[in-house]
């Protein structure tokens, strides 16, 4: 309690500064690789993948993130064995996160797409194992999230060849592509609308104060998904058959349709990866900041501030701008071809993924889901449209992401506990 007292306020800005170092490494690494996808494949420019990144990311971060949060913040170590030294917790926390925010960094500069979830886990396991004792770690619970890591991107690879057979049984493999595109895709449309909704009305809401039953969750939903698709379908009336476009690529035309879709797609990404992975950079600072200003008391459960989801907004948002490009270009360009019809069965199964793992307050990978679904996408045209060296550097990345976050995390832990004891 004493270090806390004489100490607080600093340890309470150096989380701040590494929290928001940390969200950094989450928009340069994590935000990129989530609208790699709309860029790659032509619907959205860098500039205007930062604005919805912004906007979605935020609202997914407060509409829906609380419970992910909570898992950050004390489901894999639990604060009740910091009663009598809280002070542990606090290095703890900041250690993982600036662990997160260099290995994220290392990451980005070389094009890297990492697990943020992948850096901030293995951080925080690594002190509560080697700082504190192996008891400290929920071990069963860290089994769980490990389990989350590989069955997610299985299950967005799955959706995603799914979703874009549809689209070539429906559309691209017809005598009319165009006509049937404009006849189907509408329904797509309704699809990213509703099951966006659905999961976050059932699920996302109620830590601030919205509990609706199923039945009114459908309904709203149903509403969210036919604005959706009124929104599209006025966007799409404007766009006409382009026969010189046609003569190059004979889809050009069909692609236009689909990169309307892709502006869905992407607001429901942005904020499904919103729900998800802001937590890797505000769960720590809240469970700090809970300490601190309560003079050193371990608490179950805290609040999150807002000026915490506007810190970890701007970061976020400041790292995409700075260095995002470079993930973009192994997303969007790397791993496969993406066109507009591609980027979208890709982004609705990856988002679908996320935002059902979201609801649950599993942490998944939102890199390890989106990766398995551009591979899904990648499948459905042969094995040959996927670049093998591109995914095998990915993997070896993500290899060594979880030990990397351990070691700078309890390298870092020792430190803070020799400078302030």
């Amino acid at each position: 309690m004493e270090i806390i007292d004489q100490n607080g306020m600093i340890l309470l800005w150096l989380t701040i500064a590494f929290g928001f170092f940390m969200a950094w490494g989450v928009g340069a690494n994590d935000v990129a690789n989530a609208m790699g996808t709309s860029v790659g494949a032509g619907a959205l420019t860098i500039k205007q993948a930062v604005m919805i990144a912004a906007v979605f990311e935020f609202a997914g971060a407060y509409l829906a993130g609380g419970q992910v949060t909570s898992t950050i913040r004390r489901g894999i170590i639990d604060p009740i064995l910091f009663t009598e030294t809280p002070e542990l917790l606090v290095y703890g926390m900041i250690a993982s996160l600036l662990a997160a925010g260099i290995w994220l960094l290392i990451a980005s500069l070389n094009g890297w797409p990492v697990s943020t979830t992948h850096t901030i886990v293995g951080a925080i396991v690594g002190f509560g194992a080697v700082g504190i004792s192996v008891d400290a770690v929920s071990w069963g619970r860290v089994g769980t999230i490990v389990l989350s890591w590989l069955t997610s991107p299985l299950c967005a690879g799955i959706l995603s060849f799914i979703l874009f057979r549809s689209v070539q049984i429906l559309i691209l493999d017809t005598d009319e592509p165009f006509k049937r595109a404009k006849k189907y895709i509408p329904y797509y449309m309704f699809m990213v609308g509703f099951v966006m909704s659905m999961v976050t009305f059932l699920k996302g809401l109620s830590h601030v104060g919205l509990d609706l039953s199923i039945l009114q969750s459908s309904l709203y939903s149903v509403l969210i998904g036919l604005v959706v698709v009124a929104i599209g379908v006025t966007l799409q009336s404007k766009i006409i058959v382009d026969e010189y476009a046609d003569r190059d690529f004979h889809y050009a035309s069909v692609e236009k349709v689909f990169a309307v879709l892709m502006i869905f797609t992407a607001c429901g990404m942005a904020f499904a990866h919103g729900s998800n992975d802001v937590a890797n950079a505000i769960g720590p600072l809240a469970a700090v900041n809970s300490v601190i200003m309560s003079g050193g008391q371990i608490s179950s459960s805290a609040p999150i501030p807002v000026w915490i989801l506007f810190l970890g907004g701007a970061g976020i948002a400041t790292g995409l701008i700075m260095y995002g490009h470079k993930v973009i270009a192994t997303i969007g360009k790397g791993i496969t071809h993406l066109t507009p019809s591609r980027g979208f069965a890709a982004e609705l199964a990856a988002g679908t993924t996320v935002v059902l793992a979201s609801a649950t307050g599993m942490p998944i990978s939102t890199t390890h889901t989106l990766v398995g679904a551009v591979l899904g996408v990648g499948f459905a045209r042969g094995i040959a449209a996927i670049n093998l060296n591109v995914i095998r550097t990915i993997f070896i990345s993500w290899v060594i992401t979880l030990p990397a976050g351990a070691f700078l995390a309890i390298l870092i832990f020792y430190i803070l506990r020799g400078v302030f004891g």
